[in-house]
């Protein structure tokens, strides 16, 4: 085991029981550690909190959740030579300890008070922290108070507002009102979008017409070099009986070596990403999993340690000791030959990203996620996997191909005719693809692995079949998780620690919903949506959000006043919203339904409600009849044959459960598939990528095919 740090009795304080618990086998018994258990102090809930009128000055209070936990501090810090405040080494963990020195009135006069800041909890990491302490950064703690106090006014000035003109239970927010505009305006996008026909021509071409090394070569313009749309089947016939009587030859030959280079390791939002992606975990999980993989695990004999760097940067570097060990390994485990002469260094591409933060990666590329097996439960492991393998490749040689590609005219008889277009990449050294697949989950392998036969400039080539195919043009898609988180980045829209909640409170309040994975508005975040943008059209803008992230970030770095900041979104803001009451018609986000009101008879419309939609009798308030909207799934209950409907828990998570509850109690967190499983006739829930699995047999079948694989697991 590492060597104990020996210090003087003192005691440290983090947010977390678990982090707390590896901290404590790290720093041994002359430590105390205790867990503040998050936030110790916030603005209150019942008043706005914040003193508009004596610069913005913020009223926290103790939650009476926390008083116990305060208490306990300050019994443990009456008794410690020396107060250490570990939190986390962002604005929000810097806020935590500045809030804790006031809350449990913690002073240095007559011990250390110090702050200690680490982006991992190794023995060497809070060694070298411990060794390097320094006080309390007050630029950092006022980006967090101004941030706060710019989400309560925001929340607490326009909430009211949006109870009294939509309905009640309603939330509006700086970064969530953005994101629910973002996903309106695409959604009106698609309904605005005229497809339009086009045809994919395709030539089979190959040395005789019996040629076995045949190959298919794309019609892509005329010979002249001119554009050839095909917007209809008739052009494409009479496309295609030109091209079968053409005579075909090798117009150009292009033969090169490429290299495609590692990506970067993870940042928080990428890492969102992939995990959607890949695993087909929602960000919120991805950020619950990996704040447990980053604050620990007991691996025996007393020792403890966490398994990544912290969950939350917007910063790819990766620091130099980190650098050499995944060299090293590399070296060991596949050859020289998979490590570049020079390691590649990965710079942010953010104007304000936090270059003094690591990006998300192993504590030891030497912990292999094999070697923690044993340690964490299939989800931990999954997302270990991918963050040691994308951590690792990111410092592996690049993947070598040879691309060809071929140029094909078609002269036809009118002195006129085509070019076609025929392209094959061959892999010869994989590089870091040995270890890290970078192909999206929609991407297959007939690029790589498709082969052009070795033809000349000026070669003749004989027709051997065609193809053509009728498509349309496809409007913009709807956000997934990924796409969206990567959108909210790139627009500078919010910051790491907010994609997650955020993409979940707006789900939990029902402005947006999901289909196959994807978002779209329901009719009450298109409500809300419209009317903050007809008269809080800066709330919902996305370049004035970027915008002020901007100057949050300038506020940490110590280059704007936190009042100021507020002060010049407040004023205009306040403005607008005195007398807006008055201003503002109210908004219907009602829908009409084919149900009637088993009581009165009256029609039944679907209101959205805490817990989600739900049906209500048009006769309220005489009559106050309600149902709970029940979404069927198609699919029958694996334990009673009873359907199967869309469920949503008091904590807004969606899952699917039997219809005869209470009785039957079956439920699974998976969407069910209508099919049975061909194997056994059990329930097949969707696995992701097309795919759907049996409940009972592991069987895994496509969307339309018979039985593929057996015996399958999550991993």
């Amino acid at each position: 085991m590492e060597d104990r740090i020996e210090l003087n009795k003192g005691l440290v304080i983090v947010e977390s029981p678990a982090k707390a618990r590896t901290i404590g086998r790290i720093l041994g018994s002359k430590y105390s550690v205790l867990a503040s258990m998050g936030h110790i102090r916030d603005l209150p809930k019942s008043t706005l909190g914040v003193d508009v009128e004596n610069s913005f000055e913020p009223k926290y209070v103790v939650p009476s959740a926390k008083s116990k936990v305060v208490s306990q501090i300050k019994v443990a810090a009456a008794k410690a030579d020396s107060i250490f405040l570990a939190t986390d080494p962002d604005r929000e963990g810097e806020a935590i300890s500045w809030h804790l020195v006031s809350a449990a009135k913690l002073d240095g006069k007559d011990r250390v008070l110090r702050r200690v800041v680490f982006h991992e909890i190794t023995a060497d990491a809070i060694k070298k922290a411990f060794k390097n302490t320094r006080e309390i950064d007050m630029n950092l703690v006022d980006a967090q108070q101004a941030r706060r106090v710019l989400d309560r006014l925001v929340g607490y000035k326009l909430s009211p507002l949006l109870w009294k003109k939509v309905q009640r239970g309603l939330s509006a927010g700086r970064v969530q009102s953005v994101t629910v505009r973002m996903v309106v305006d695409r959604e009106r996008e698609r309904e605005a979008f005229k497809a339009e026909e086009y045809w994919v021509l395709q030539v089979k071409l190959g040395r005789t017409a019996e040629d076995k090394e045949s190959f298919w070569a794309r019609v892509v313009k005329l010979r002249n070099g001119k554009k050839l749309p095909v917007p209809s089947e008739a052009i494409a016939v009479d496309t295609m009986e030109q091209l079968l009587k053409a005579a075909y030859s090798v117009d150009k030959v292009t033969s090169r070596e490429a290299q495609r280079r590692p990506t970067a390791p993870f940042t928080t939002s990428t890492l969102q990403q992939e995990a959607s992606r890949r695993l087909r975990f929602s960000a919120s999980q991805t950020m619950v999993i990996a704040q447990q993989l980053y604050e620990g695990v007991a691996l025996g004999d007393g020792e403890a340690t966490g398994l990544i760097t912290y969950m939350r940067t917007d910063s790819p570097r990766m620091s130099p000791g980190a650098v050499s060990e995944i060299r090293d390994y590399v070296t060991a485990t596949y050859g020289e030959n998979y490590i570049p002469a020079k390691s590649y260094r990965y710079a942010s591409k953010g104007k304000f990203a936090q270059e003094a933060h690591e990006c998300i990666r192993p504590t030891s590329a030497v912990r292999t996620p094999e070697s923690m097996k044993a340690f964490l439960d299939s989800r931990q492991m999954r997302l270990y996997r991918l963050i040691w393998q994308r951590a690792v490749a990111s410092q592996m040689a690049p993947s070598i191909y040879d691309n060809t590609a071929l140029v094909i005219e078609a002269a036809t008889s009118d002195d006129g005719g085509f070019l076609l277009e025929a392209a094959a990449s061959k892999l010869k050294f994989p590089g870091f693809a040995v270890l890290y697949s970078e192909k999206s989950d929609e991407s297959s392998d007939e690029e790589e692995s498709s082969q052009l036969p070795d033809v000349k400039v000026g070669e003749k080539l004989a027709y051997v079949d065609s193809s053509t195919e009728q498509k349309f043009t496809q409007p913009p898609p709807r956000y997934t998780e990924a796409s969206l988180v990567r959108t909210l980045e790139q627009m500078g829209i919010g910051r790491p620690s907010t994609y997650a909640p955020t993409l979940s409170v707006i789900q939990l309040r029902d402005y947006v919903a999901k289909e196959a994975g994807r978002f779209y508005p329901t009719r009450l975040g298109t409500g809300v949506s419209d009317l903050l943008s007809e008269h809080f059209p800066k709330v919902v803008d996305v370049g004035f959000t970027a915008q002020m992230e901007s100057q949050l970030d300038e506020i940490a770095q110590g280059d704007r006043d936190w009042v100021s900041v507020v002060k010049e979104f407040y004023l205009p803001f306040a403005v607008i919203l005195d007398g807006a009451e008055e201003r503002i018609a109210r908004v219907d986000v009602t829908e009409p339904t084919d149900e009637v009101c088993p009581n009165c008879g009256k029609p039944m419309i679907m209101r959205s409600g805490r817990f989600g939609r739900f049906l209500a009798c048009t006769g309220y308030p005489e009559c106050k009849t309600t149902k709970p909207l029940v979404k069927s799934t198609g699919a029958k209950c694996p334990e009673c044959g009873s359907d199967i409907v869309q469920k949503r828990s008091k904590k807004g998570k969606t899952f699917y459960g039997c219809s005869g509850y209470p009785n039957c109690k079956f439920a699974t967190s998976r969407r069910p598939v209508a099919k049975a499983c061909p194997e056994c006739g059990k329930l097949l829930v969707e696995q992701g990528r097309g795919k759907a699995k049996c409940l009972s047999c592991n069987t895994v079948v496509s969307a339309d095919s018979e039985s593929e694989k057996d015996g399958t697991s999550d991993e």
